[in-house]
């Protein structure tokens, strides 16, 4: 803070700068709060595909299981070409679900917590420097 400043400041009554700090506490808090939304929606922005994809791998998964049951009817029913082609039908699906898991948990990850972690080193920063203002001020 400048010597200026200073002076400005031990001019004003204890009821202008109470205000003023109020005023300013307040732009700060909402600053903090944009700062998190905005974090947070980008957050969603990049596990949202991931996500639906881990949906979508459940449903081809359901789709394999289906595939799978009919295998072990027409097995049971003994006729070698029905069989193979419903295994090779769970096969082709379980592939395609595995391969969908894997895309959307890689997606999930790359997108990293939900917390939002720079809108939570600002309030700590915040918080240090109400703390400690004069010591702040020489940084």
């Amino acid at each position: 803070m400048t010597a200026t400043r200073q002076e400005e400041l031990h001019e004003q009554p204890i009821g202008e700068l109470l205000k003023q700090l109020a005023t300013e506490t307040t732009t700060l808090v909402r600053q903090e709060l944009d700062l998190a939304k905005a974090e947070m929606r980008e957050k969603a922005g990049k596990a949202g595909p991931g996500f639906g994809m881990i949906g979508a791998a459940g449903g081809v998964a359901l789709l394999a299981l289906g595939a799978l049951t009919a295998f072990f009817v027409l097995a049971l029913d003994g006729a070698v070409p029905n069989w193979l082609a419903a295994l090779i039908v769970a096969i082709a699906y379980g592939a395609v679900a595995t391969v969908l898991y894997m895309r959307g948990k890689e997606r999930v990850d790359d997108a990293g917590s939900p917390a939002p972690r720079q809108t939570i080193e600002t309030v700590k920063e915040d918080v240090e420097w109400a703390k400690h203002p004069t010591a702040s001020a020489k940084r």
